[in-house]
């Protein structure tokens, strides 16, 4: 078939450091190549794939040094070029949001727009509700309960490619913390169980500048403790050394997490994931298999105690089976499929 992916710009594909939608794209879009697709990446210019790249920006919005710029109108121009070039794709994939509904209503049919944050917020209803033809893909079941008469295609969780993660079969002693520095990452969480339970804790995190108080604040002070070391944002080359060296991956959340790439890459590197019951949690982790799932703080420090009777390789063939980019890539060339029997008229540009 002929794909066209269409990321946001806010990070590079994949993302030099932190970053969960466009590293997903780039795996998704290598393993779709790799199944003998003809696929065309619709990124900023620094994207790294191995399809047909059409940069629509000349580096992702983040890291770039530009003092003024504008995230809306840099979106609004890669729509203008997929909408130019749209009679070209079977299927188009939109990870952008909504944003694109009013520009491809009269082919919705032939679009595909994966969710990739929190559904329950204020404005989302009337949105989903007023342009209802458009097929959604949630990357949990969890994530789509505050809109349940939405357009569900499907739910596929992440993938990620397995060459990326090296297998560790033993950790080295400490526990790992990967993520943002923000409330609902509970941060703090995971420093009072390292340190209760007397083992080394090692956080790589980028902190935001909308959650810099907090860190300042509330998780600054933590880390005076000399069982806690702040790595910093780390990017891909650094996971597998990071995340497989640790005994355990916490992930101490404290909202309703769409999916938590994390865990993923934790297990494919075979490590377990002690993680609290919230969000997508119960889909990705088997409990007492790729981790335990736990609701307090003590339950995590037991979970610690049992952490020897889990089995690392049988974590990074879970992995393997369940989450490999792979894996995710078959599960959307269903979905396409099924889209393009539904609309087998050809795809022409708007009058």
């Amino acid at each position: 078939m002929r794909i066209a992916q269409v990321a946001p710009l806010y990070e590079a594909v994949p993302p030099k450091l932190y970053g969960g939608t466009e590293r997903v794209v780039a795996h998704l879009t290598d393993a779709l190549v790799a199944l003998g697709h003809d696929v065309t990446l619709f990124a900023s210019a620094e994207a790294q794939t191995n399809a047909t790249l059409a940069p629509v920006r000349d580096q992702a919005i983040r890291l770039d040094p530009a003092p003024l710029k504008s995230d809306l109108a840099a979106h609004l121009h890669q729509l203008a070029e997929v909408r130019a070039r749209a009679a070209e794709f079977d299927v188009i994939h939109f990870h952008t949001d909504m944003i694109q509904f009013p520009m491809f209503e009269e082919m919705a049919g032939r679009t595909l727009t994966t969710l990739h944050g929190r559904l329950d917020l204020k404005d989302l209803a009337n949105v989903y509700a007023r342009w209802p033809q458009f097929p959604l893909v949630s990357i949990s079941d969890n994530q789509r309960l505050p809109l349940p008469g939405a357009n569900w295609a499907a739910t596929v969780h992440h993938g990620m490619s397995a060459e990326l993660y090296r297998f560790n079969p033993v950790g080295e002693g400490y526990l790992a913390f990967l993520g943002r520095i923000s409330p609902e990452k509970r941060p703090d969480r995971a420093i009072a169980i390292a340190t209760a339970a007397g083992r080394r804790l090692r956080m790589a995190a980028k902190v935001d500048n909308a959650d810099r108080a907090y860190f300042e604040a509330e998780i600054e002070p933590l880390m005076a403790d000399p069982l806690v070391e702040f790595v910093g944002e780390i990017g891909d080359g650094q996971k597998s050394a990071f995340l497989g060296g640790a005994d355990a991956l916490l992930f101490p959340i404290d909202w309703p997490e769409p999916f938590g790439l994390v865990m993923i890459e934790a297990m494919a590197c075979g490590t377990p994931v002690i993680s609290w019951e919230n969000g997508s949690v119960p889909e990705v982790i088997e409990d007492g298999l790729t981790g335990f799932i736990v609701r307090s703080e003590a339950e995590a420090a037991r979970a610690i105690e049992r952490l020897p009777t889990l089995n690392r390789r049988a974590i990074r063939d879970r992995f393997e089976e369940r989450f490999s980019a792979i894996a995710m890539a078959y599960r959307y060339v269903e979905i396409y499929e099924r889209l393009r029997l539904a609309n087998d008229e050809p795809m022409t540009e708007a009058a």
